[in-house]
């Protein structure tokens, strides 16, 4: 007999769902709004109507269902209590408790970029291995790390927060978690636009990048693959950040692949070259044929990993 399952991928604008058989084929996504009013509470009830109406549209039983897989944008511990997601306005509770008493099903909660990792592990950028880094470079930068086949979530559930690993002492800007020279000030989107309005602000350089009065990270890549000196130089800056970094990580968990995706992903090659070559030039001797690929199941990893995360 067939099995099915849900995967449910919580974000603070939209809650995008995936209904699948649990082979991981996807039979059905769609989105619903993530209300955020009165500190989310309407979140977890809106989750369980829209899969009551799904399996009713289907003509599934819950019997027929293996399980829901739910990721949120905060720290999960293993039993299911998220602590504190400020996106949505969710304090210290237990969501796979209270999902699980409004849907009637078994319920496994995963960090959102942890459980991104895990589908791109199951069936993206890193299928068939067990050993994966991933890397989500959005507004922020996030982070899943896979051992053995399972997400390292830590005691808190903090496990795989690369974005917030110290880069820089000297940083005298806070990043959004309150500390000083994370990653994610400037190997993100948003930190490598601010990378190049330093640097333009201290140089009198020629480049391309003035033209741009609301600069953005793809026109950054765009001018850098363009051949603008400038441009190419804080590619550059991002990669040789990035990649020191992920060589530190991978001194503890010794990858297989580090898979890199989020919006800056889009980048392409130039993006996975430039990372590489400064992780090879800084990793570990036996760390430095870890393979790099781009993320390929796009907004729809966290998905994947969710109903991956059922089947554990």
């Amino acid at each position: 007999m067939k099995k099915y399952g849900f995967g449910v991928d919580v974000g603070g604008t939209t809650v995008k769902m995936g209904f699948f058989e649990t082979d991981g084929r996807l039979i059905d996504k769609w989105e619903i709004r993530t209300n955020t009013q009165e500190h989310g509470r309407e979140i977890l009830p809106d989750i369980a109507h829209a899969i009551d109406n799904k399996l009713a549209q289907e003509g599934i039983s819950k019997s027929e269902v293996e399980g829901v897989g739910i990721g949120v944008p905060g720290p999960v511990r293993s039993d299911g209590v998220v602590n504190s997601c400020v996106n949505l306005g969710w304090g210290v509770f237990n969501v796979a408790e209270e999902l699980g008493s409004l849907t009637g099903l078994k319920v496994k909660v995963g960090n959102d970029a942890n459980v991104a990792a895990l589908g791109e592990m199951w069936k993206g950028g890193a299928m068939g291995c067990s050993d994966v880094i991933m890397v989500t470079l959005g507004t922020g930068v996030g982070g899943g790390i896979i051992v053995d086949g399972h997400i390292v979530a830590g005691f808190n559930g903090a496990g795989g927060e690369i974005g917030h690993i110290t880069v820089n002492n000297d940083e005298i800007e806070p990043c959004n978690c309150g500390q000083y020279g994370c990653l994610e000030q400037y190997t993100s989107a948003t930190g490598i636009v601010r990378m190049a309005k330093r640097k333009l602000a201290k140089s009198n350089d020629e480049t391309s990048l003035r033209k741009f009065s609301d600069l953005t990270a793809k026109d950054i890549f765009d001018e850098a693959k363009a051949g603008d000196t400038v441009a190419l130089q804080l590619v550059d800056d991002l990669g040789e950040i990035l990649g020191s970094a992920l060589s530190n990580v991978a001194c503890v968990v010794n990858p297989e692949v580090i898979v890199i995706g989020g919006g800056v992903s889009k980048a392409g090659q130039i993006l996975i070259d430039t990372i590489q070559k400064h992780f090879v030039e800084t990793s570990f001797h036996a760390c430095r044929e870890t393979r790099f690929e781009l993320a390929s199941l796009g907004n729809d990893a966290g998905m994947y990993g969710c109903m991956r995360l059922v089947l554990e």
